[in-house]
């Protein structure tokens, strides 16, 4: 996936947000309506079903979506019923129960059809999860909030993804299934920052949780720098598939400025794309954008890039001082969030205090280091599931490769 370098693009697309008409819920199964009331603390489950055999992952001996209580991580306080996956391994659960992963998964669209509870995941996914359950662990794999179920998808705000992935570990914890009390935290691009929100949130948010570490690639970073230096990279008259990521945080100006309306900002010739994230995921979309020869300058007549100030405040870090040890793995020809962003992430949490093991894998893109970084990781979730300290290498962190 190219996220971030469109993300700079989004700076160009922030303006007054309108009605509901962008968030795509529905078409569904009715497993994911739930008409009780949602009251009480965060992190109950409320029911699971069997998933049906393709959505199984491979190494899995079965494979369950659940679908739990959580707050609503926009004003934060409101309860929502989140969806998600349960994966548990083949053989027969360890004393304690299985290891438990929490992933954080990527972009996939801001449509209910696109949970990836429902609409299953991508060979990469397939290869990096199965892989895991492969050597032990548990996954529980929450679709954030706002995907399957009713409401809008709050697409890369960080706060909203955290909340989503403590209580997905809550539930599964107190919902009966074989798994370690321990957990640690592992996610992709919008998942990577996912991940990092979710142990920065944990001591307020969740703090009985026993969260041993994160592990995370492709991870954004939305220092006021990035922005800059994105939108400056970024030429407008290109066509680029990462335009469609511009049209998916439409919906989280909906949802954050009333004002907002895409028509006022998309052409009229591009209006119906943009509009399509309520039926469309991603993949679909980007396609679309590089099948009709989309550039930016096409797609708006208007740049209201002031406005988008308040989206990405809501994409950052509460804390870049993290209490257990973070794994971040970067590859060396990613063009989606540059090498050079990852690693002033790693830098920053460095200074602030946080345990950081960076590791950048030349040569490998955006998606190739999540499947490309499993030995070191490996290594990593091992360390810290079995208590051990964690080397650091905040002391001499990989430098960017040459671009």
């Amino acid at each position: 996936m190219r996220l971030f370098a469109v993300l700079a693009l989004a700076a160009a697309l922030a303006g007054p947000a309108s009605a509901s008409s962008l968030q795509g819920d529905g078409d569904v199964p009715d497993f994911y309506a739930w008409s009780g009331k949602v009251k009480g603390k965060p992190g109950k489950l409320l029911r699971q079903e069997p998933l049906a055999p393709a959505l199984v992952l491979d190494g899995a001996a079965s494979g369950a979506r659940i679908l739990y209580t959580s707050t609503e991580g926009l004003g934060g306080k409101d309860r929502v019923v989140v969806s998600g996956a349960v994966f548990l391994p083949k053989g027969e659960a360890p004393k304690g129960g299985w290891p438990l992963l929490a992933w954080a998964h990527g972009t996939v669209g801001v449509a209910d059809i696109c949970a990836p509870s429902f609409a299953g995941r991508s060979p990469r996914d397939k290869t990096y999860l199965g892989y895991w359950l492969s050597k032990g662990y548990a996954v529980v794999a929450s679709d954030y909030q706002g995907l399957g179920v009713p409401g809008g998808h709050p697409y890369l705000a960080t706060r909203p993804a955290a909340y989503s992935m403590l209580d997905s570990v809550r539930a599964v914890q107190k919902g009966g299934f074989p798994v370690s009390r321990s957990v640690v935290l592992i996610g992709q691009s919008q998942g990577g920052g996912a991940a990092f929100a979710t142990a920065a949130y944990a001591p307020s948010y969740a703090p009985e949780l026993d969260i041993r570490g994160t592990v995370a690639t492709g991870t954004p970073y939305f220092s006021p720098e990035a922005q800059a230096a994105l939108q400056a990279a970024r030429p407008r008259d290109a066509v680029d598939p990462t335009l469609g990521y511009n049209f998916l945080i439409h919906s989280l100006l909906e949802q954050i400025d009333p004002g907002f309306r895409v028509e006022d900002y998309v052409t009229d010739a591009a209006l119906p794309l943009a509009r399509s994230v309520a039926t469309t995921c991603f993949g679909e979309l980007a396609s679309a954008v590089v099948r009709g020869g989309w550039t930016f300058n096409r797609a708006y007549k208007a740049d209201p890039a002031d406005r988008m100030l308040p989206a990405y405040a809501l994409m950052g870090y509460p804390t870049l001082k993290v209490p257990t040890p973070v794994f971040m793995g970067t590859g060396g020809a990613d063009r989606d969030v540059p090498p050079g962003m990852q690693l002033s992430l790693a830098a920053d949490a460095c200074k602030a205090g946080t345990v950081i093991q960076s590791h950048v894998y030349p040569g490998l893109d955006h998606s190739g280091a999540v499947n490309g970084s499993t030995r070191e990781s490996s290594a990593f979730v091992e360390a810290v599931f079995a208590g051990k300290p964690v080397a650091s290498n905040c002391k001499s962190l990989p430098t960017p490769p040459p671009t």
